[in-house]
């Protein structure tokens, strides 16, 4: 188990040692241990015992030492013997009278409540848990993880297409919230921001509510070198009482809120405040926002038209059927706003589970194509492919050839809607990391354009993106406006045609 002050993530060249990143060796500054503790004096807490459940070399017990005399027990637990000697030592140095106890041991097998048994109330829980995935442990043969289970209760698709991906941290810090829920107490823990707001989420929507949750961002740059969102998540007390709300502050050192926050209709918000001004539009509309064609081996499934031929990313010139080529935009075209197709996808399907034996037929030259690169197209590892006919591709229906889309990139930095229409007289398909409402007429997705440009939809979608993670737009946040409702305030619905769903493809109309 990589330990508290081991900051994990990928170096700046790029390579990740395996030791590194299953055990951790980026230790948290002490300078940083202590700004953090120093927040918490100010604060006006006063803890009697700390625990960080995986402390490395011990920085944050020896602030935390220094900077409360008030506590009584001291415990720490590392898995490295190395580094548990050496955080005894230094706690050893600034503790006085009080006995520290170092416990050598993996952070999935220890005895916690033996160990929490030992502190007394109120209890600081503080640190640095690591920041490796649970998928990325497997790959490198891992065994320092959580019991195996999707602990986040997702179901079906999300769960197979990577949604149940996540941070051993965020498991760790599901569990320390459970031992300050038992036992009144503080938790203060460094993390990704996108991991803090994951575990409050789960938190509140278990039912849990928060006495005081707040987030202070932190420059992973200057302390660890790295570039990735982290904050200090604070949390005081967890329970019956409280709200779903959490503050950001500007900084560690820096006093005020920058923005609320929290729990709206069982979806976090970003800004509730703005939110809470716009929540009448709040809606489900479950099957009207898609996402592009996935198919996960862009060498062979994307090329580029060079005359009567075409040029794949292995560099090969290939003659193929014109039958299943479709123009392609992805997400970078989207947000470049470069929107003529400079690219081609080759989609084996009209629907997800569409036999694909008949292109031997219909397109033999593609069949010789796609059979020639099977090794490529066998070896892909996303599970969504297992058990479906060879050469399948993920996330196709009638909504993927309707002539005109209304897309947005999910990996944009502001809210940038595009209408594309046919390229060439074809249907432009979208790749998987794009979102779209499909559309029959031009008229029709000129007139969602204009709904989803509006002003009072952008500040609806303000409220809820959280725009430094890693993919902040998703269909889950585009599905949350009532585009409906949205139509009707605007004076833009047709009550006619049941606009905006009656002249749409089927799999686009709502009930």
């Amino acid at each position: 188990m990589p330990s508290s002050q081991h900051f994990l993530s990928r170096p700046r060249s790029g390579k990740k040692n395996r030791s590194i990143a299953e055990y951790g060796d980026y230790q948290t500054p002490l300078e940083l241990a202590r700004e953090v503790c120093g927040l918490l004096v100010r604060q006006g807490f006063r803890p009697k015992s700390v625990l960080e459940p995986t402390c490395g070399t011990g920085s944050f017990l020896v602030a935390a030492l220094e900077a409360f005399p008030s506590i009584e027990q001291p415990i720490g637990l590392e898995i490295n013997g190395n580094h548990a000697a050496e955080a005894l030592a230094a706690v050893q140095r600034c503790a006085g009278t009080t006995e520290p106890l170092i416990v050598n041991e993996d952070f999935f097998s220890a005895d916690w409540p033996a160990i929490l048994s030992c502190l007394p109330p109120p209890l600081l829980i503080v640190g640095n848990p690591p920041w490796v995935t649970n998928s990325e442990m497997g790959a490198l043969g891992g065994t320092n993880v959580p019991p195996r289970a999707n602990f986040t209760n997702l179901r079906g698709i999300e769960a197979i297409t990577g949604a149940s991906n996540f941070d051993i941290s965020e498991w760790m810090l599901m569990k320390a919230l459970e031992w300050i829920e038992a036992k009144s107490g503080v938790l203060a823990m460094l993390c990704k921001t996108s991991t803090a707001r994951k575990v409050l989420f789960h938190t509140w929507r278990s039912g849990r509510l928060t006495l005081d949750a707040s987030i202070f961002p932190v420059d992973a740059a200057k302390h660890f070198g790295v570039t990735v969102d982290a904050c200090l998540l604070l949390v005081k007390g967890v329970g019956s009482h409280g709200t779903r709300e959490c503050s950001v502050a500007a900084g560690i050192a820096q006093s005020g809120s920058v923005v609320t926050f929290g729990l709206r209709s069982n979806g976090l918000v970003a800004d509730v405040k703005t939110y809470d001004s716009v929540a009448g539009l709040e809606g489900m509309q479950r099957g009207t926002w898609r996402s592009g064609v996935k198919h996960d081996c862009a060498r062979v499934m994307e090329l580029r038209r060079e005359g009567k031929r075409w040029r794949n990313g292995l560099g090969e010139i290939v003659e193929l059927e014109p039958n299943y080529l479709y123009p392609m935009l992805k997400s970078s075209d989207l947000s470049r706003n470069k929107l003529a197709p400079s690219r081609w996808m080759l989609v084996t399907q009209r629907c997800i589970n569409d036999e694909t034996s008949s292109i031997q037929t219909i397109a033999p030259r593609t069949w010789q194509y796609l059979t020639d690169h099977g090794q490529l197209l066998d070896r892909r590892a996303s599970s969504v492919y297992a058990k479906r006919p060879r050469f399948s591709v993920f996330g196709v229906g009638p909504y993927t050839f309707a002539p005109w889309k209304v897309a947005i990139s999910g990996f944009a930095r502001d809210l940038r809607f595009h209408v594309i229409g046919p390229w060439e007289q074809t249907p432009v398909v979208l790749d998987d990391t794009c979102y779209f409402v499909p559309c029959q007429e031009s008229e029709q997705a000129q007139l969602l354009f204009t709904l989803l440009s509006s002003k009072r939809a952008r500040r609806f979608f303000q409220s809820l993106i959280f725009w430094d993670a890693k993919r902040p737009v998703t269909a889950a946040v585009l599905r949350r406006l009532d585009l409906k409702i949205l139509a009707r305030e605007s004076g833009l619905a047709c009550t006619d045609c049941g606009w905006p769903w009656g002249s749409g493809v089927e799999s686009n109309q709502i009930p």
